[in-house]
């Protein structure tokens, strides 16, 4: 592990809401409204889909990889100062559809992360593309790894070799499975020796699907350091590279970690 001496404390800030289906400047209209209150934050992260609910009709739905989501993700970000972060379905380059977070930095960079783990029991698998690889960001010397959705089902996809400090999850976590959710989130944390912090949607989505919160942050043993239940509003947390650290020295796991590649 690397040395984490001096690295500052990172302020997160979960935005667990209700979403307007299939309508973008609606959505647009209620986090402009929402992220004030992210102010101070160094990290906004917002749900999967955040500008259209979890749908599945990707070619009326796409925007282009510079559309107005990443344009409006970068006017957040320069405002609050802080990376803002959530996906948006994408048409990609090559025409494919991506299920796509878009990590919005405040000097206008705006870089990306493609799910990997399609879910197939809604038919993501028909209408989107699969991600291609594990990527990672940093954010104040913090090593943020982001993750949507079903891809915390697939512990090889969340398994750590890059020394990551932050595994970052942003949902459409229906309620009917809130209890894979609320276990599976701490466990990540326990066997990755970092954070994890998580974002989900409350509410009704335009297939009548019911949406339970359980926005999180877990420290490195799945101690919970925020739980926002079903509250809608904005919650912060500020994580601590100094304790990350010392557990790190205390309980050195990941050298006895397998190794292994991801194809």
């Amino acid at each position: 592990m690397r040395d984490l001496t001096g690295l500052p404390d990172l302020t997160v800030a979960l935005v667990q809401t209700t979403l307007v289906w299939h309508d973008r400047e609606a959505n647009f209209a209620h986090f402009d409204e929402l992220l004030e209150q992210a102010r101070g934050a160094d990290l906004v992260v917002l749900p999967e889909m955040f500008t259209t609910g979890f749908s599945m009709q990707s070619e009326a739905l796409a925007e282009p990889e510079h559309g107005p989501t990443s344009k409006w993700l970068q006017a957040q970000a320069k405002k609050l100062n802080a990376v803002v972060t959530g996906s948006v379905i994408v048409q990609a380059a090559d025409g494919s559809h991506r299920n796509r977070l878009l990590w919005a930095r405040p000097d206008g960079e705006v870089l990306h992360y493609d799910k990997r783990h399609l879910f197939r029991m809604a038919g993501e698998h028909e209408h989107f593309t699969p991600g291609e690889r594990q990527v990672q960001f940093e954010v104040k010397g913090w090593r943020v790894r982001p993750l949507i959705c079903y891809d915390l089902r697939f512990p090889a996809w969340s398994y750590d070799p890059h020394d990551t400090d932050l595994l970052l999850y942003t949902a459409n976590w229906p309620g009917a499975r809130r209890l894979h959710w609320n276990r599976l989130l701490p466990a990540r944390a326990i066997e990755n020796l970092c954070y994890v912090a998580a974002v989900n949607r409350v509410g009704t989505d335009g297939k009548g699907m019911v949406y339970t919160g359980d926005s999180h942050v877990f420290d490195f043993q799945g101690e919970p350091l925020l739980s926002a239940g079903e509250a809608d509003g904005v919650f912060q947390v500020c994580l601590t590279a100094g304790e990350l650290a010392a557990y790190r020295e205390r309980f050195p796991a990941n050298l006895d970690a397998d190794t292994f590649d991801l194809h």
